[in-house]
């Protein structure tokens, strides 16, 4: 937590008595001042305040805005992050509605009512704080783990581990998972981080690819192999020589190809479409799907030893809603990203919002996670993304409890319910059963509302 003598806050106010005022009523600050855009750019440049109080009416337009609404956007320009307050007269409603547009953080009309206006300044250094600790985690755990891969769930983490361990190896790799759980950017990290990736990174979508042209995109062909075949043609396997040939959505190689892919994984040659020469190919196989590729093979559509040719090694890699606290550290990464491509400085999400994505099930994943982003950003209006923002649909689970003491009274009335039910409300049995005596029980009993009679028809 930093110190009062680093919380640096920056006073734009062309009044020197105001600017006197201001100074007094923020003496918990470091305290900076400006008089105009000029001066006030350069306590920007100087300090790089977390917070900026700032009046519209700077000279050269003491009476309007525009001077002000213009220092508001250099400003954020050249510290996006700044959270600055605007005070205005209470007949400038509408010029501080602008600058909110703009990026402003929040105002406060003259006369200016210090504890408030305090209290406004507090909230907003509380804010940039925790933004900075955001972008922070952001890039520890982008530098712990595989590059571009955002997650602080300890599985996703062992899982990359499990990416740069095999990634120095040839062995075939199959990366199972729902769409959109970035089944790629994993098949891209494993050539990154391999001795092949000086050489080719080629992916072929199976399912993108009409089944008449796959056996041609794959294979090649030689000039005159079928009507249109003008010239000879290497396939996407040759092109990958000496890198990484990244096989997407396997499930949906039809059947007639498969056979032909079993071979050249037995024998590293391919022969192009109409050729008669045997081609020996060195390329790295990783594959991937969203289908259960062991159900295909029951339903007899994908053919067992094919499988075990391109899962030497399998990862799985868990969808969204079973990673813990992934989406809204997923959220803030492509708000982020979002807002300096926009240029929507001091954009925040609500309470509400976070509480929505954290909850939400995510079925389209990490892809779903920007896309939902990515709108938001556009949509909101004020200077945080609300629940509307969102677009979401009501989430299927109830909302996780926001404190230690409610998430320890959920567990613990949970176990209690659970005990009583499985020896039947015996209370006795209940308390041997959690180590407690039977005075203690019956305080939890009578915390958490229940009574003998009501856990007669729990089950366990």
């Amino acid at each position: 937590m930093p110190t009062n003598t680093q919380k640096k806050l920056l006073v734009v106010e062309d009044d020197p008595g105001l600017q006197k005022q201001l100074r007094w009523s923020f003496d918990n600050f470091t305290v900076v001042t400006a008089a105009d855009r000029e001066s006030a750019l350069a306590q920007i440049r100087r300090h790089t305040p977390a917070v900026v109080t700032m009046d519209l009416g700077l000279p050269p337009d003491i009476d309007g805005a525009t001077e002000g609404l213009a220092t508001l956007q250099q400003i954020l320009e050249l510290a996006p992050d700044t959270k600055v307050i605007v005070l205005t007269g209470n007949q400038n409603r509408e010029n501080a509605l602008k600058a909110i547009s703009l990026g402003a953080y929040d105002f406060h009309q003259k006369p200016f009512d210090a504890s408030v206006l305090n209290l406004i300044v507090s909230r907003a250094f509380y804010l940039h704080q925790l933004q900075c600790e955001n972008r922070e985690l952001l890039e520890s755990s982008e530098n712990t783990i595989i590059s571009g891969f955002i997650s602080n769930d300890p599985n996703m983490i062992k899982l990359c581990q499990q990416v740069q361990r095999i990634a120095s190896s040839d062995i075939s790799v199959a990366l199972l998972g729902e769409s959109g759980t970035g089944k790629e950017l994993l098949a891209r990290a494993l050539h990154e981080l391999s001795g092949r990736k000086k050489h080719n990174f080629v992916a072929v979508n199976c399912a993108a690819i009409p089944e008449n042209l796959l056996e041609s995109e794959l294979f090649g062909y030689e000039k005159g192999a079928f009507t249109g075949a003008t010239k000879q043609t290497p396939g996407k396997i040759e092109s990958a020589q000496g890198g990484t040939f990244f096989l997407d959505e396997i499930g949906d190689l039809p059947f007639s190809l498969q056979s032909k892919l079993l071979r050249f994984l037995q024998e590293h040659k391919i022969e192009r479409i109409g050729g008669r020469e045997e081609i020996q190919v060195d390329v790295r196989i990783v594959c991937a799907t969203h289908q259960n590729l062991k159900d295909m093979i029951a339903a007899r559509t994908f053919r067992e030893d094919l499988f075990y040719r391109l899962s030497e090694t399998t990862i799985q890699i868990p969808p969204l809603r079973d990673r813990i606290g992934d989406a809204v550290l997923l959220a803030h990464f492509f708000k982020n990203r979002f807002c300096a491509k926009d240029k929507r400085h001091g954009l925040s999400f609500s309470q509400e919002a976070l509480n929505a994505i954290d909850n939400y099930q995510w079925p389209g994943n990490v892809r779903e996670v920007e896309n939902c982003i990515k709108r938001a950003v556009v949509m909101a209006q004020g200077n945080q993304i609300s629940v509307e923002d969102l677009g979401l649909m009501p989430a299927n689970k109830p909302t996780e409890p926001a404190t230690l003491r409610e998430i320890r009274e959920k567990v613990e009335c949970e176990t209690l319910v659970k005990a009583l039910a499985r020896v039947d409300g015996n209370v006795a049995k209940a308390a041997e059963l959690l180590g407690v005596t039977r005075p203690t029980l019956y305080d939890l009993m009578n915390r958490y509302g229940l009574n003998k009679a009501s856990t007669k028809n729990l089950t366990h």
